[in-house]
C-alpha cells in the first residue's frame, strides 16, 4: 500500500516520482501570462493588504520561492497548482516573468497540494478549508482518515471543519467576516436547527458574547440545567491531565475528579467520530 503524504513533509510529498520529462519537476522562467489559476484553488480571499506587502517585497526582492504548476493543455502554457498570492503580486510588481516548478498533477493532486500549501501557511480560513476537504471527499470519494493523512491533520479535525459548512449563510457570513470567530460557530452547532442558530448568533452578535459565553448560551438553549453554585477551578493537574486527553484523543474531554475516584466524559460529535473514538480506546486495528 502506497504511504499517504502529510503535512509534515512538506509540498514534495504530493509531487509523483517516476519517469519525468526533460522540463518535469524542474524550475523555469514562464511569462506571467502562460499561466492560468488554479480551478481547485481553496482560498478564496486574498487580503489586501498582505497582497501589497508581498508586491513591495517581489518588487524590491523579487520571487524567492518559485510557484508551482503543472502542465496546460497547449504547449508553454501552465496551470497553477501553488502560488496564486505570490503570481498577483509578481503582476502587480510589473514582473514579466516567474519562476516555476513544474511536474505533472492530476486534478485530485492540484487540489491536495493547494491544501497543503495554504495550510502550511495558514492561509485558509475555516470555510475555505471546509470546502476543500469536501471537495476532496465528494469529488474524489476520499474518507475522513484519507484526507487527514495527505494533509496533515488528525481524522477527527477533519471531521470538525466539515460540520462548519451544516451552518446557515447567516452564521458562515458571520465567521467570514470575523464577527464571530470559529470557535463561536463551532458551539451553535450543538444547536439542532438552522432556525435556532440563526437566533443564538443574534444574541451573541447583539451581546457581543465571547466564545465560552456562547457555550453557555447554546447549553440552556439545548435545556441544559445550570448549577446555581459556581463551580470551583480546578486544581491545576485536573487541567493539565484533561488537555493531556483532548490532545491524545482529538476531542473535547472534561474530568472531574471526587472524593473517592471521579467522572471522565469524553464527547463526539459525529457516528464517524465516535467509531474512531472506540477504535483508539479500544486498540482496535
Amino acid at each position: 500500500m502506497p504511504q499517504k503524504s502529510g503535512l509534515g513533509r512538506g509540498l514534495e510529498a504530493l509531487i509523483p516520482g517516476g519517469d519525468k520529462t526533460p522540463s518535469d519537476n524542474s524550475v523555469i522562467m514562464v511569462p506571467v501570462g502562460k499561466i492560468s489559476p488554479n480551478p481547485r484553488q481553496p482560498r478564496s480571499q486574498i487580503h489586501p493588504e498582505e497582497l501589497e506587502e508581498l508586491t513591495a517585497s517581489i518588487r524590491e526582492h523579487g520571487v524567492l520561492q518559485p510557484l508551482i504548476a503543472t502542465f496546460g493543455e497547449t504547449d508553454g502554457h501552465y496551470i497553477l497548482i501553488a502560488g496564486e498570492r505570490r503570481l498577483q503580486a509578481a503582476r502587480l510588481a510589473g514582473l514579466s516573468t516567474v519562476p516555476l516548478l513544474v511536474h505533472q498533477a492530476t486534478d485530485q493532486q492540484r487540489l491536495e497540494l493547494a491544501i497543503i500549501e495554504n495550510v502550511q501557511r495558514s492561509d485558509l480560513s475555516a470555510l475555505e478549508e471546509a470546502e476543500a476537504y469536501r471537495q476532496l471527499a465528494e469529488d474524489f470519494n476520499l474518507s475522513h482518515e484519507e484526507i487527514a493523512g495527505r494533509v496533515g491533520k488528525s481524522r477527527v479535525a477533519v471531521t470538525n471543519t466539515l460540520r462548519l459548512l451544516r451552518l446557515p449563510d447567516s452564521v458562515k457570513n458571520a465567521l467570514i467576516e470575523n464577527r464571530i470567530s470559529e470557535g463561536h460557530a463551532r458551539a451553535l452547532l450543538a444547536l439542532q436547527t438552522p432556525a435556532a442558530q440563526k437566533a443564538a448568533l443574534r444574541t451573541v452578535l447583539g451581546k457581543e458574547l465571547n466564545v465560552r459565553q456562547t457555550e453557555e448560551l447554546v447549553r440552556k438553549l439545548c435545556g441544559e440545567k445550570q448549577n446555581r453554585k459556581p463551580k470551583p477551578s480546578p486544581a491545576p493537574n485536573v487541567n493539565e491531565l484533561e488537555e493531556r486527553l483532548r490532545s491524545s484523543l482529538g476531542t473535547k474531554v472534561s474530568l472531574h475528579p471526587g472524593t473517592k475516584g471521579g467522572t471522565l466524559t469524553i464527547y463526539y460529535y459525529s457516528d464517524e467520530e465516535l467509531t474512531a473514538l472506540l477504535g483508539r480506546l479500544l486498540d482496535e486495528k
